[in-house]
């Protein structure tokens, strides 16, 4: 069963957390998509996370539909049986979700999870992401501490923000919008996430550190990772060892891999990789219709040449593109040679 059940989600974190590394979360909307991320996760011999956006729900379902629950649901069962067929971990993930579409998105979804516990069933998903770092504090960790309370009672890991990331993924906020200091997460914002979070259930925390979605030239984006290590440091402080956070690093395409290692250093295990892979994707594609543009458009009066135009011809390349930067990504972690799959 290589989706992980929630046991061996909670061990994979674990480890990752003991030993130094982090766990891929690929965005996918799509069946190729998830092919991708499974493939590249094989291919290294490492596990990972594959995770949905509400964006991909809607997309899914359908230009008639726009149905982001039904979308997530498809994709979700779709990774359910493919991952089947490999031989590593995956866990299942939404990504970011605004406290405004909670109610129409997580919930349906937890309950799906509910009724596939009540059959005994594997939980449709491991992790939840709600984003309301675009409130305040205060109302931030009372909105995440209901959807704790839910998640908990179905062994479901919900992930929190505090701060906000920069830029814009699927309808997330765009730092543009916001002052300086809420890019970056402080010691005592990251005090106050524990404070408010502990012994509800089990979760992850995406703290900022002046990360940003999206791909930007070097020299644009100026990370400072060691905000993590002074969070993770007063926290550790006032309640010991066992307090140390799971962090999650978001916007991490494009960044330094020295940075990207760093922040490993800090507890980070898991990092959101979406627009490196996108560009992998779309780019062998392009190449392939520049390539052969004369085969794919029918030219002058010409009738083309249907194994170039046939969509599989390029979606597969799109494809094999797409692993290999999950690959990197694997690799970029520390997690490729690592999975657990066989051992726990």
């Amino acid at each position: 069963m290589p989706v992980a059940t929630p046991k061996q989600f909670a061990k994979m974190l674990d480890t990752a957390q003991k030993e130094g590394y982090a766990y891929p979360a690929i965005n996918c909307s799509s069946l190729i998509t998830i092919n991708a991320a499974l493939k590249g996760f094989s291919d290294s011999n490492s596990d990972g996370i594959i995770q949905f956006s509400t964006g991909a729900g809607q997309f899914a379902s359908g230009l008639n539909n726009k149905d982001m629950v039904l979308g997530v649901h498809v994709l979700a069962e779709m990774a359910h049986l493919l991952a089947e067929k490999h031989n590593i971990f995956v866990a299942l993930h939404t990504d970011h979700c605004q406290p405004e579409v909670a109610p129409i998105f997580l919930d349906p979804l937890i309950t799906l999870t509910e009724e596939r516990r009540k059959k005994g069933l594997n939980n449709l998903f491991q992790g939840h992401m709600l984003d309301a770092s675009v409130l305040s504090l205060d109302e931030n960790l009372s909105i995440s501490k209901k959807y704790l309370k839910l998640c908990a009672k179905n062994e479901i890991i919900l992930e929190v923000e505090a701060g906000v990331v920069g830029g814009e993924e699927d309808g997330a906020a765009s730092g543009s919008d916001y002052p300086d200091d809420k890019l970056f997460t402080s010691p005592e914002d990251m005090l106050k996430v524990y404070d408010h979070l502990q012994g509800i259930g089990r979760y992850m925390f995406a703290a900022t550190f002046g990360n940003v979605h999206g791909h930007y030239k070097p020299g644009t984006i100026k990370l400072k990772p060691d905000i993590l290590q002074k969070g993770q440091n007063a926290v550790i402080e006032k309640y010991g060892k066992e307090s140390k956070f799971d962090l999650v690093f978001h916007g991490g395409s494009g960044s330094p891999l020295d940075q990207i290692r760093e922040t490993i250093n800090y507890g980070v295990i898991k990092m959101n990789i979406d627009t490196d892979t996108q560009y992998a994707f779309t780019r062998s594609i392009a190449d392939h219709m520049l390539k052969y543009y004369n085969g794919v458009i029918m030219v002058d009066g010409e009738i083309g040449n249907k194994k170039f135009y046939d969509t599989r011809s390029y979606l597969k390349k799109g494809e094999n593109s797409m692993s290999k930067r999950v690959m990197q990504g694997c690799k970029d972690l520390y997690s490729s040679g690592k999975s657990l799959f066989g051992k726990i």
